[in-house]
């Protein structure tokens, strides 16, 4: 049963019996949620917003601009892995499109568009939308949470990025290896299963090139690009770190047990903070790669402070961003977190910036995020 991985968690807190996930402060299965799929389809139902069917990509293009989603975005994978893993192989890859509130997955052939969606207070929200000109209604299942509820989505419904070997089929060979992948992997772990374009031939990782017999007309661009691989790899982590802080601290508040400074809340603020100023952050052997069309659109969608500076500024010489705070935390989820788990997350990047002289993040928040000290 999906749900059985929180009891290792919930088994802890013997003032609730049941799963965290299932608190009253939670609700996860029942609670409201306002994620840009659920608002856009209620739009849809009431007439103010609409998606069109469009030939060989069926809905593809017109969600993923209802979505504000760059096609840029655009990275490929071919292992046998997801909902519809039939479908895909290293001949017809399933592409997956993403901005920092949705993921956007798609299979030439597949019947439906598998999504993603973080909601601001309730984590990740999976959804499918049929492939069919008749229906633009998008389903919720359950099945989506087999493999994205789990220890390595930090036991909350979250975004799993995974490099694992595949046999030449695409089928999965995890005893070849199999790493679960945020900013902090090497390397040399990362992309088994995925193809990899714009990379300098210098940098060493698991992927692969596009596979010639792919037919890249079938996808609205045809790269699977390194930049965005490499903030894609940054961002599942901080969307699960964001959903486990949030929770953690409702429950904690429904139990009126909060505390920052140890226990779950502790570990899990000081993960928070740490990985959203890149404290581990792994090195960037040699430059990954020079323009990229995914580069300059990520970098222009960035709020900039007085001097110009935006959090999401690319470097690709030596590590992801030029500035060491991760724009996740413009995020809506990161904006719905409990009262006291921002004051608490705000003194204890304070306290992280401080001590590496960082003047310049302290100067970008100062402008972009008032408040925040």
């Amino acid at each position: 049963m999906w749900l059985a991985t929180l009891v290792a968690v919930a088994g802890q807190r013997a003032a609730f019996a049941g799963l965290l996930d299932q608190h009253p402060a939670i609700d996860y299965r029942g609670g409201g949620v306002s994620d840009v799929v659920s608002v856009l389809q209620r739009d849809i139902a009431a007439g103010a917003a609409s998606i069109a069917f469009d030939g060989r990509q069926g809905y593809l293009r017109s969600v993923l601009a209802a979505l504000n989603v760059p096609v840029e975005s655009q990275v490929l994978l071919f292992s046998k892995t997801g909902l519809q893993h039939p479908f895909t192989s290293p001949e017809n890859p399933r592409a997956l499109y993403f901005n920092d509130r949705v993921v956007v997955g798609y299979i030439p052939g597949a019947p439906v568009l598998e999504i993603a969606a973080h909601d601001p207070s309730q984590g990740v929200i999976f959804q499918t939308l049929k492939q069919d000109a008749a229906s633009a209604q998008f389903a919720r299942p359950d099945r989506c949470l087999g493999c994205h509820l789990s220890s390595n989505s930090m036991s909350v419904p979250g975004i799993l990025v995974r490099s694992m070997s595949t046999a030449k089929d695409g089928r999965p060979m995890p005893q070849d290896g199999s790493f679960v992948i945020d900013h902090r992997s090497r390397l040399e772990q990362r992309w088994a299963g995925w193809f990899v374009t714009g990379a300098s031939s210098s940098v060493t990782h698991m992927g692969k090139l596009v596979d010639p017999r792919v037919d890249l007309t079938a996808y609205p661009v045809p790269t699977s690009d390194v930049a965005a691989l490499l903030a894609f790899d940054h961002q599942g982590h901080a969307i699960n770190l964001l959903t486990r802080l949030g929770w953690e601290t409702r429950f904690a508040a429904a139990e009126g047990k909060i505390d920052f400074t140890s226990g779950d809340l502790g570990d899990i603020l000081r993960e928070a903070v740490e990985y959203f100023l890149f404290v581990d952050e792994a090195t960037l052997a040699s430059p990954v790669q020079g323009a990229s069309a995914f580069a300059k659109s990520f970098a222009g969608a960035g709020l900039r402070d007085r001097k110009g500076r935006s959090l999401r500024e690319l470097d690709l010489q030596t590590r992801l961003l030029k500035y060491r705070c991760s724009y996740m935390i413009y995020s809506p989820a990161f904006d719905a977190l409990p009262a006291a788990a921002r004051a608490a997350f705000y003194a204890r990047a304070k306290t992280v910036l401080e001590s590496r002289g960082d003047t310049a993040v302290v100067e970008i928040l100062d402008d972009t995020r008032p408040g925040w000290r």
